[in-house]
C-alpha cells in the first residue's frame, strides 16, 4: 500500500511544498493528494492591488499540478482528526474523509476582527481573493457615481499600508485615510519611516495616528477618543488569524491557534503532522517565531520537505535556514520600501526606497508566482523510494534518539 502524504492548502507555502514532494519521492512509494477550497493559485501578496482594480494572474491548480502525478481535491477542509489520521471535506458534491500516513497543514491565515463591533458585517479585507473583487465592486461603484467618496483604511501594518497606497494611486478621485494605532511606520528605520510619510504625502493619503477603532458602522468608523469618521469603504488590515480546525482536532497549537512544531515543522503533538507556513508556530534561528509572511512559507517548507523526505527515506534530516531578513512594502506601482532586519527583528539603520525597492519587490512577486506555478523546478530528479518501516522497537530507538538531538540543540 502506498504511503499517503495529504497536504491542506494550496498557498505559497502548500504548492511549493506539494509539488517539491512529488518530485523527491517515488510515485511507486506514495501518493499525494492536494486538497484547496478554490480551483486557483491565489496571489495573497497582490489582492491590495487586485482590489484597487488591476488584473492579477490566477494561474489553474490543474495546470500547476499537471504532470506531477499530484491529485487535486478541489473542496473546503472542515475538520482533522489526527487520532484516526483523517480530514474531513466538503464540496459540491458533499465532501466526504481522506484517510493519511502524513499530513502538510497549510491552511494559512485569514481576516482577523478581533472582536471589534461591526467589523465583520460592515468592513472590507484584502485577506482572500473573493473579498478583495467585494472591495474592487465596491470601489467601481464609488467611481460610477462620480462623486468622489472616503475610503478608511484600519491598520498601519504592511498590508495596511499598501492596501491605501494603492488604492490612493490607482484611484486618485478618492479620498483615502489611512488608521494607525501608533506612529506610522513604527517599526522601520527612521529613514524609512521618514520616505512613507513622503509616500502618503505625495499620493494625497491622510494619516490618522495614534487612533483605537472602537466600531464600524456601514457609514462610519468610531474611534475611542469618541470621534466618528465618515467611510464610503471601510477597509479592515488590522491583523490575521488562523482558522479553528486545528485546534478543534486536538493539535498543540498556540493561544493563537497556530501549530507547535519542532525544528523540523513536524507538530510536538502528533508526529504525522506538519505545519508550514502561516499555520505554523515556527521558531527562527534568531530565536523568535517566524512572521506571517510569503518569506517564512518558503522557509518553513523547505525545512519540512526535508524533514518528510529525510524520515520515509531513512536518509539525515538537514537544517534548512529559518531566518527573516527584510520587510517589503509597496508604496504603489512605482515606489517601495526594502527595510532590512537584525537577528533580533530590528530595523537596521539601512534601507532602500523609491523606484529601486519597487523593481525588486515587482521581481520577487513574479519569481513567487513562477516559483509556485512550477512546483517542481529545481528539484532534485531523482525519487527517492521509501525506506523500509522499522519495527516497533526499532522505531521507539530512533524516536528516543532525535528526542535527544533536539534536546541537545
Amino acid at each position: 500500500m502506498k504511503h499517503r502524504i495529504v497536504v491542506l492548502g494550496a498557498g505559497y507555502a502548500g504548492a511549493y511544498t506539494a509539488g517539491t514532494l512529488a518530485r523527491r519521492l517515488s510515485p511507486s512509494d506514495t501518493e499525494i493528494t492536494v486538497v484547496n477550497a478554490v480551483p486557483d493559485f491565489v496571489q495573497r501578496l497582490r489582492l491590495h492591488q487586485l482590489a484597487a482594480g488591476r488584473q492579477i494572474e490566477a494561474p489553474k491548480l490543474a495546470d500547476v499540478f499537471a504532470g506531477t502525478g499530484i491529485r487535486l481535491r478541489v473542496a473546503r477542509v472542515t475538520a482533522v482528526d489526527p487520532e484516526r489520521r483523517t480530514v474531513t471535506v466538503a464540496d459540491a458534491d458533499g465532501g466526504g474523509e481522506l484517510g493519511y500516513d502524513t499530513l502538510l497543514y497549510a491552511l494559512g491565515s485569514r481576516g482577523a476582527d478581533h472582536g471589534v463591533p461591526g467589523a465583520a458585517e460592515h468592513a472590507f479585507d484584502v485577506a482572500a481573493r473573493p473579498s478583495a473583487l467585494r472591495l474592487r465592486e465596491r470601489l467601481d461603484g464609488l467611481a460610477r457615481r462620480g462623486e468622489g467618496g472616503r475610503v478608511l483604511v484600519v491598520g498601519d501594518g504592511l498590508t495596511g499600508i499598501e492596501t491605501a497606497t494603492e488604492i490612493a494611486e490607482s484611484r486618485p478621485g478618492l479620498s483615502v485615510a489611512l488608521i494607525a494605532r501608533g506612529e506610522l511606520g513604527a517599526r522601520l528605520s527612521p529613514g524609512a519611516r521618514s520616505h512613507l510619510r513622503r509616500a502618503c504625502d505625495r499620493l494625497g493619503v491622510t494619516v490618522l495616528e495614534h487612533t483605537d477603532v472602537e466600531a464600524v458602522e456601514a457609514a462610519r468608523v468610531l474611534c475611542a477618543d469618541g470621534t466618528a469618521l465618515a467611510s464610503d469603504a471601510t477597509v479592515w488590515t488590522a491583523g490575521f488569524a488562523v482558522g479553528p480546525i486545528a485546534a478543534a482536532g486536538g493539535l498543540e497549537v498556540t493561544e493563537s491557534g497556530r501549530i507547535v512544531v519542532d525544528r523540523t515543522m513536524r507538530s510536538v503533538s502528533h508526529p504525522d503532522v506538519y505545519a508550514v507556513g502561516d499555520s505554523a508556530h515556527a521558531i527562527g534561528d534568531n530565536g523568535r517565531p517566524l512572521p506571517m509572511s510569503c518569506a517564512s512559507a518558503g522557509y518553513t517548507g523547505r525545512q519540512a520537505i526535508e524533514a518528510i523526505v529525510g524520515r520515509l527515506t531513512g536518509r539525515e534530516i538537514a537544517n534548512t535556514k529559518l531566518a527573516y531578513g527584510y520587510n517589503h512594502i509597496s508604496l504603489g506601482r512605482r515606489d517601495g520600501i526594502l527595510q532590512l532586519i537584525d537577528g533580533e527583528g530590528r530595523a537596521k539603520p539601512r534601507y532602500i526606497g523609491g523606484r529601486k525597492a519597487a523593481r525588486i519587490k515587482a521581481g520577487i512577486l513574479t519569481m513567487s508566482l513562477w516559483a509556485n506555478s512550477h512546483p517542481t523546478f529545481g528539484a532534485p530528479r531523482r525519487r527517492h523510494r521509501l525506506a523500509a518501516a522499522p519495527g516497533p522497537a526499532a522505531a521507539k530507538a530512533a524516536a528516543r534518539a532525535e528526542g535527544g538531538r533536539v534536546a541537545a540543540s
